[in-house]
C-alpha cells in the first residue's frame, strides 16, 4: 500500500475500554501540525471502544482500526500494530496511550527527533520532563524501576519504561517484531534495550505524563513482576554496551 509522503508516520494506539477518551485522542492527534495516520488496535473492548473507533475511521481517512477478539496485552497489541504498519509504506512508528496520559501536543517533538535518532523515548526524567497527578507510590515504582534497569543492564536511558516513543522503520525491521515476546513494562524495556545493544542511536525528549482522568490503569502486579525477572535475565545475558544516546531538552517541532 502506498502512503502519501506527508503521512508516512503511523501512530499506534492500543485500546481496551477507552471509550471515554479515544475520540479526544484522535481529534487532538489529527489537529496537530504533523500529518500522520493513526491505527487503533482494539482488544474487543466490551465498552464499545472499537465501535467508536470505526465511526472515527469512517469520518477520517487517516484513521484505521485493527479489531482483535479479546484482550491479549500491550506488547501483543503493539506487535500487531507494527506488523500492520510494516506491511505498508510507513517510515516512522509512534507508540501512544489512549487515555491522554501522553499529550498529543508533544507528538511533533518525537517525530522531529527521529531526524537525528533511530529510537526516540518521550522521557519524564530528563530536563523539562515531568509527571502530573501521579500518586506517590506510582512515582516511586517508576523511579525505582528505571534505576533498576540501568543498574542491571547498563542501558543509559533515564526513562526506559516510558510508553510514548517513536521508532524509525529500520529499528523494527532489525529487531524482528515477531521475536518480541514481552508485555507491559517489559515490552518497552525489551525494545529500548535491544535497540541500544544493536547499536542504534537513542534519544530522549521531555514529556509531561498526566495520570488518566477516566478508566482504570492496566498495570498489574503480574506485569511488574514480569519486568523484574526479565530485566534480570537480560542483564545476565549482556552485553552491557550498545548504541549512543542523544539527549536534548528542547526539540524543534516539525514533521
Amino acid at each position: 500500500m502506498s502512503i502519501p509522503v506527508a503521512r508516512r508516520t503511523l501512530v499506534i494506539t492500543p485500546t481496551y475500554n477507552e471509550r471515554a477518551s479515544i475520540e479526544e485522542v484522535v481529534a487532538r492527534v489529527l489537529a496537530g501540525p504533523v500529518q500522520v495516520d493513526l491505527l487503533v488496535v482494539d482488544d474487543g473492548s466490551p465498552d464499545g471502544t472499537g465501535q467508536v473507533a470505526d465511526r472515527l475511521a469512517a469520518a477520517h481517512p487517516e484513521v484505521h482500526v485493527l479489531h482483535r477478539a479479546r484482550k491479549q496485552g500491550l506488547g501483543s497489541a503493539y506487535r500487531a500494530g507494527f506488523r500492520w504498519g510494516l506491511a505498508r509504506d510507513y517510515r516512522v512508528f509512534v507508540e501512544m496511550d489512549a487515555d491522554l496520559s501522553h499529550d498529543p501536543a508533544t507528538l511533533p517533538d518525537l517525530v522531529a527527533a527521529t531526524h537525528h535518532a533511530d529510537l526516540v523515548v518521550g522521557s519524564r526524567y530528563v530536563d523539562g520532563g515531568a509527571t502530573r497527578n501521579w500518586p506517590w507510590h506510582r512515582r516511586l515504582l517508576s523511579r525505582w524501576g528505571n534505576l533498576y534497569v540501568q543498574m542491571v543492564t547498563g542501558v543509559p536511558v533515564r526513562d526506559a519504561t516510558s510508553g510514548y516513543r517513536a521508532f524509525q522503520r529500520a529499528v523494527l525491521e532489525e529487531l524482528d517484531v515477531e521475536s518480541l515476546r514481552s508485555e507491559g513494562y517489559s515490552f518497552q524495556l525489551e525494545t529500548v534495550l535491544r535497540a541500544w545493544r544493536e547499536g542504534f542511536v537513542l534519544s530522549e525528549v521531555p514529556i509531561t505524563f498526566v495520570e488518566r482522568s477516566s478508566g482504570t490503569s492496566k498495570i498489574s502486579r503480574a506485569i511488574v513482576l514480569e519486568a523484574v525477572w526479565r530485566v534480570l535475565l537480560w542483564g545476565l545475558r549482556g552485553p552491557r554496551r550498545g548504541g549512543r544516546v542523544h539527549r536534548r531538552s528542547v526539540v524543534t517541532a516539525g514533521g
